[in-house]
């Protein structure tokens, strides 16, 4: 019998795992410790980015590569708390997607807190009484979350990093019986985004909009006859079971969040920057700002506009691109677009997300 042998020495493996994660635990204790005396930040996000990285160049053996950064994810967020408490606000309640990608970027270690708009998740970091806030900023079908941007035109924070989460929808009861669904909750982004799956599967069934999906889980757990479309973490936190998984219409639906806090980023070969200005109401405005950046070879990952709010007509506009705003071309670049602005702000340069699945 092979089997019993081999399991010994799993048993075995997991034993000096164990050992070195309580090793690696007591030097970043020290490290903390150091930091503490030096006046540093505690969370350096560059240096975890980085740890992942060369973990993945290094994996050769059997171990499934998409599993090391959630493996180790979890191994730094454990020994980073011993450092001192990561805290972060979030656009709450318990269970909803934002939620869900601070969990799977800062691990479950961190301490998160939930907040009721996204106005307080700003208004909490610009408090200190949180490091870092992460909020909702676009859908990869329902588009931008303009209350998010307008955010930026008063703030100071810069934008210290993203997330990108694959989102699934699931359809949650208390039940678990489809055919006892008499009413359904949701935000409605999740609507939108289940739209033909409903129409198939429940076409007469009243929708009623919630203020997110985790508010709707948390109707639904009241009602016997009530469904929401949430998370499968709602549905864990607020005693639900899963009807269906899976039934946004859109295949790799993703949405990404912003990471604000009160320090920009330190630079890494990875990086995007995100701007934000105001042009001249002239004949070929917009073609002058984008100009600078064709020359000096910039890609361009997404431009948005919104209204100024202070005059008719007038309009404010949001800028991704590749590059730091320490690199020689993109320097160049916004001292040309200037020129052409009415005013200029530079949100933060910050390393580009990984996909994450939810």
């Amino acid at each position: 019998m092979k089997i019993p042998r081999l399991r010994r020495k799993i048993d075995q493996i997991d034993s000096k795992i164990l050992s070195l994660l309580s090793e690696r635990a007591e030097l970043v204790f020290k490290v903390g410790q150091e930091k503490a005396r030096a006046n540093m930040d505690l969370h350096v996000p560059q240096r975890e980015e980085e740890i992942f990285a060369r973990l993945i160049r290094e994996n050769k053996g059997h171990f499934p590569r998409h599993a090391v950064r959630p493996v180790f994810r979890e191994i730094i967020s454990a020994c980073r708390s011993l450092e001192g408490p990561l805290k972060l606000a979030y656009l709450g309640p318990e269970g909803t997607f934002t939620h869900l990608a601070c969990r799977r970027q800062f691990g479950v270690s961190a301490h998160f807190v939930p907040v009721r708009t996204i106005g307080d998740v700003f208004a909490e970091v610009e408090k200190g009484n949180v490091e870092y806030g992460v909020v909702p900023i676009e859908n990869s079908s329902e588009g931008v979350v303009s209350h998010t941007l307008d955010m930026f035109v008063e703030s100071d924070l810069k934008i210290c990093g993203e997330i990108l989460l694959e989102v699934s929808h699931s359809l949650l009861s208390k039940s678990g019986d489809l055919r006892k669904v008499k009413r359904i909750y949701s935000h409605p982004h999740a609507f939108a985004q289940s739209r033909q799956w409903l129409e198939v599967n429940l076409p007469h069934v009243p929708l009623f909009e919630a203020s997110s999906t985790a508010a709707a889980a948390k109707l639904a757990a009241k009602e016997p006859a009530a469904a929401a479309i949430a998370s499968e973490l709602a549905a864990g936190l607020y005693k639900l079971k899963v009807i269906s998984r899976k039934i946004e219409d859109t295949p790799r639906n993703f949405t990404r969040f912003l990471i604000i806090g009160q320090r920009p980023s330190a630079p890494t070969n990875r990086d995007k920057t995100s701007l934000m200005f105001s042009i001249k109401d002239r004949v070929g405005a917009l073609y002058r700002i984008l100009e600078p950046f064709a020359k000096n070879q910039i890609n361009l990952t997404k431009i948005e506009s919104r209204p100024s709010k202070t005059k008719a007509w007038e309009y404010i506009f949001y800028l991704d691109i590749e590059g730091n705003v320490a690199d020689e071309p993109v320097k160049v670049a916004l001292s040309l677009l200037q020129e052409e602005c009415l005013f200029l702000k530079v949100l933060g340069s910050y390393p580009r997300g990984s996909s994450i699945g939810a």
